[in-house]
């Protein structure tokens, strides 16, 4: 069961989804920082693949925004990043509490064993 699709995509989930908050608070707090980028963490598209290849593993990648800057050359949007972890966070829950349905099925299926 711990070696599932589902649970290996799970994790990879979790993994990703907290590198991207991890990305998100890097940029608040360089909102004011000259020159400074934007973070942005992608993984869905690869553990869309991966699931479909009955693997579930994927990795996810950070790669630094693109997006127009001010004049003091930094990207970060503070609306945008207030929305990705709103978005984020929700994400982190449904996937943990997918996680905690999966270990109570296996801890149910011990004791009836």
């Amino acid at each position: 069961m711990l070696d599932s699709v589902t649970s290996a995509a799970l994790t990879s989930a979790l993994n990703g989804l907290s590198l991207r908050q991890q990305a998100i608070a890097d940029n608040i707090a360089n909102v004011n920082t000259p020159g400074y980028h934007a973070k942005r963490v992608q993984f869905e598209d690869a553990l869309a693949a991966s699931v479909a290849a009955g693997n579930g593993n994927a990795r996810a990648t950070t790669a630094t925004s693109q997006e127009p800057t001010r004049t003091d050359g930094n990207n970060v949007n503070l609306d945008t990043e207030t929305l990705s972890n709103i978005d984020t966070v929700l994400r982190y829950q449904f996937a943990s509490q997918a996680m905690s349905a999966q270990f109570s099925g296996l801890r149910t299926a011990m004791k009836t064993a």
